[in-house]
């Protein structure tokens, strides 16, 4: 079994700084690409960010320059730093983590149970 668990939401003020955590635990052969989604009252699911396990990073335009995602690869974890947060970013936020569980099964993404961040004044 795997599990993906996210911390670090909350609420902030805008212009304020937060950052989450995503621990993946349980039967990990190897973890390759973590990415952050969000989704909004009323809207889809969007992607936030994303890296690769080689540190390859892309970024949704609308967070390009205020947000920064990292991993710990020893630590299975993975980081997203958001900085000069917007009321439009309020949204819950998800991880996902795609990753094999034994050398020679496929690769399945696994989702966390997300996390709310609020940005109001």
């Amino acid at each position: 079994q795997v599990q993906v668990v996210e911390s670090g939401g909350g609420f902030v003020q805008p212009g304020g700084s937060l950052r989450l955590s995503c621990a993946a635990s349980g039967s990990i052969f190897r973890l390759y690409t973590m990415g952050w989604h969000r989704q909004a009252p009323g809207k889809q699911r969007e992607l936030v960010a994303s890296i690769t396990r080689d540190g390859s990073t892309r970024y949704a335009d609308s967070v390009k320059g205020r947000f920064t995602i990292a991993r710990d690869n020893a630590k299975n974890t993975g980081y997203l730093q958001m900085n000069s947060l917007k009321p439009e970013d309020t949204a819950v936020y998800y991880c996902n983590a795609n990753l094999r569980t034994a050398p020679i099964v496929t690769t399945n993404d696994y989702w966390g149970q997300g996390t709310q961040v609020t940005v109001s004044s």
